[in-house]
């Protein structure tokens, strides 16, 4: 199993503080890092690509699908693998339905059926094929006149039908907020042998493991009462995220991550919560397994 580490790209941090980090983040000896679109903060995208000193691979973790045509992407990912020298791995998905609809005002119809025509579209582009394409969402008639090795696409997948098309059309899924358990019996069953499975998982190397769930649970109470991560979490058994915060001392916690290992997880994000001790903790444990 590959660990790698969440790079926050919200606007409250420049970018020299995350080039910093990148730089950290290698040096400490983690395989990759993961970039998502923060609402209101910088493309991960463009940042992936300006890092002068990171791990041996960048990803997104993920860029929403909505917002962007899949032309417009095939074309922001291509030139990214060329400045990156075919770091770059493109993770992406359809978001939430407040956020899609409530910010930005765009419809959020049918995300799977979107997502398979988005992925329809942009594999081939990528591959550099001509495409010709007339569906619901998407009609494109147009090849990109750019060469560069096709990145690896990864899909934010945590429903039956999103899997599916995961399987399907990408090399691999991208989940959060589930335990181990459900990775085995429900994540892996359903995606084709060789996809790869990257879990994000949040992390503290505490003496209060109760505290920082109890922290977790009221700060980000949000994730509960949003409808996909909701359906996933009540797959698992579980009453809201922060019963995913794997907490305790360094024993549970390198416990609690080789159990992602032994459940099919290929790639483990790292997410290292709590006071600056616990985080630095947290880290290094994460790149010691």
């Amino acid at each position: 199993m590959r660990t790698g580490l969440h790079l926050v790209t919200s606007g409250a941090r420049g970018v020299a503080d995350l080039i910093a980090e990148a730089a950290g983040i290698k040096a400490r000896g983690y395989h990759s890092v993961w970039a998502n679109q923060h609402p209101g903060g910088w493309d991960p995208i463009p940042v992936l690509a300006a890092l002068p000193d990171a791990p041996p691979e960048l990803a997104t973790a993920v860029v929403p699908t909505y917002p962007r045509h899949p032309v417009v992407l095939a074309t922001e990912a291509l030139t990214t693998q060329a400045l990156t020298g075919g770091r770059f791995t493109l993770g992406i998905g359809p978001s939430h339905e407040t956020l899609m609809t409530g910010q930005l005002g765009l419809p959020y119809d049918a995300p799977a059926r979107h997502t398979r025509e988005y992925l329809e579209v942009l594999r081939p582009l990528l591959r550099g094929e001509h495409v010709k394409y007339t569906g619901r969402f998407f009609t494109v008639d147009t090849q990109l006149a750019i060469s560069a090795p096709e990145p690896p696409v990864l899909v934010s997948a945590l429903g039956p039908r999103m899997l599916e098309v995961a399987r399907e059309l990408a090399d691999g899924t991208i989940a959060l907020w589930v335990r181990p358990e459900l990775v085995a019996d429900y994540l892996v069953p359903r995606l084709a042998e060789k996809s790869r499975v990257v879990v994000m998982a949040t992390v503290s190397v505490t003496t209060d493991p109760d505290g920082v769930r109890e922290t977790f649970a009221r700060e980000f109470a949000m994730i509960n009462e949003l409808p996909a991560y909701r359906a996933v979490l009540d797959r698992g058994g579980l009453s809201g995220a922060a019963d995913t915060v794997i907490a305790g001392d360094e024993e549970a916690v390198a416990a609690g991550l080789r159990r992602f290992a032994d459940a099919g997880v290929t790639d483990l994000i790292i997410n290292a919560t709590g006071d600056p001790r616990e985080r630095e903790l947290a880290l290094d444990l994460g790149v010691s397994l």
